[in-house]
Parts: C-alpha cells; sequence; structure tokens
C-alpha cells in the first residue's frame, strides 16, 4: 500500500486497499470475553484471512492472540492501516494522535468503521497524506475482495 491521501470513495480503490493488506491496528478491539461484538469479530476474521491483526486499547492486555497497546504511539511497529471502532466524537483525538507520529510511523489507510464518520478529522488526515474511508465495515470488504 502506498500513501496517496484524500478520501476514498472509489470501489476499485477500496479493494485495492483491502487485497494489499499485510498488518492491521485495530483502534478500540474488545478483548475476546466480548465475543460477537463487531470489535472483536471483524479483527479475528481479518486474521483469518492471513491479516496480522495489533489491538489498541488501553483496558485490554491482549486479544485474538495478539498483546494490545495503550495508544497508536505504543505500537511497536508500523501498521500501513488503522481500523477504528471509536465514536465519531472521539476521532478527532485520535486524528491528533495520527499526526504527532512521525511521518514513517503513520498509516498510509484511515479506516472508520461502519456508523463512524468525522469530515474534518478525515481532511486533516487526508491533507497530511492519508486516505481515508469512512463509514465502512472492513469485515464485509475482506469477505469481498481477500482470498486466503
Amino acid at each position: 500500500m502506498s500513501a496517496r491521501g484524500g478520501i476514498v470513495e472509489d470501489e476499485e480503490r477500496l479493494a485495492e486497499i483491502v487485497r494489499g493488506l499485510t498488518t492491521v491496528a485495530v483502534v478500540g478491539m474488545k478483548g475476546d470475553e466480548r465475543e460477537g461484538e463487531p470489535a472483536v469479530d471483524i479483527p479475528r476474521h481479518l486474521q483469518s484471512l492471513g491479516v496480522r491483526v495489533l489491538p489498541v486499547n488501553p483496558g485490554i492486555a491482549a486479544a485474538s492472540g495478539e498483546r494490545a497497546y495503550p495508544d497508536v504511539a505504543s505500537l511497536p511497529e508500523r501498521a500501513p492501516l488503522f481500523d477504528f471502532f471509536r465514536r465519531s466524537s472521539a476521532i478527532p483525538g485520535h486524528a491528533d494522535e495520527i499526526l504527532a507520529l512521525p511521518a514513517e510511523r503513520r498509516p498510509d489507510v484511515v479506516w472508520l468503521q461502519s456508523g463512524i464518520r468525522h469530515d474534518e478529522a478525515a481532511r486533516r488526515l487526508a491533507a497530511a497524506g492519508i486516505e481515508v474511508v469512512q463509514d465502512r465495515c472492513l469485515g464485509v470488504y475482506a469477505s469481498l475482495y481477500r482470498r486466503r
């Protein structure tokens, strides 16, 4: 994946992004005891398709066999895509966190799950060269466009 910047709505580009997934930081991922919730089931689905998942949630120690990290700055490696399971009102603060990262540690893509959108934060991220997907389920796109 290479960062292009901009708000992504083109289905071909969405498919390209999903086909290129290697590692995803899942911000707001829930612990394993919350099975049945999208913030658990979608990351597990990604793992079943061969994607490495890095949970980001200060309230859990681990999820789906991976150590969890309290925030994106604590991630031990760069994740090309950050997938968000957070309220829309939390997205500006997360955008600030991302923009505070050194350029080489920023994601290429910020993906806001179904029901999550914040146009102003998306514009700021896009202006910094990060592609932003809003209000779309990564699990659905992974089912459509990824093969193990």
